[in-house]
């Protein structure tokens, strides 16, 4: 997308300790929007963290409540963004964790999901959530390389 930037906005201390905070936009913005208490990255001792994000419509902000496959395509190319923003990659993913609101979408949410590991599947966890705080039904977050 066009309109994605990095703004690295590490304190003082955050410097010496060595995390760096890494706004990814637009999705920063639409976290900010919605009041979620989160960094979109964070990185540090050789290793970047990508938050858990919703299925953000990349061009409206607005929480993209389809089906599970577009939800799905949605994070994994937020947490793309997020990584190269960051100067890393898929491949360089070490864990993955996903967070959906039921098993009957487990292998439907897998069907694209392999699509963006092509080569080897990094190691996760499919982690059943009860309850959301909005309308949407996958969240995805991850650990990498830097």
């Amino acid at each position: 997308m066009d309109n994605q930037q990095s703004t690295a906005t590490p304190d003082a201390d955050e410097a010496i300790m060595g995390r760096e905070i890494i706004r990814v936009e637009p999705y920063s913005t639409y976290l900010e929007r919605w009041n979620a208490p989160t960094a979109a990255v964070a990185r540090g001792a050789g290793l970047v963290f990508v938050s858990g994000m919703p299925p953000f419509d990349p061009e409206t902000g607005e929480i993209v409540d389809g089906s599970i496959e577009r939800q799905t395509e949605l994070v994994l190319e937020q947490m793309k963004t997020c990584l190269e923003t960051a100067g890393s990659s898929m491949d360089q993913i070490l864990k993955v964790n996903v967070f959906c609101s039921s098993a009957d979408l487990f292998r439907a949410s897998n069907e694209v999901y392999r699509r963006y590991f092509p080569d080897q599947l990094p190691p996760r966890i499919f982690v059943v959530v009860p309850e959301w705080t909005g309308r949407f039904d996958i969240e995805v977050d991850c650990v990498a390389l830097a």
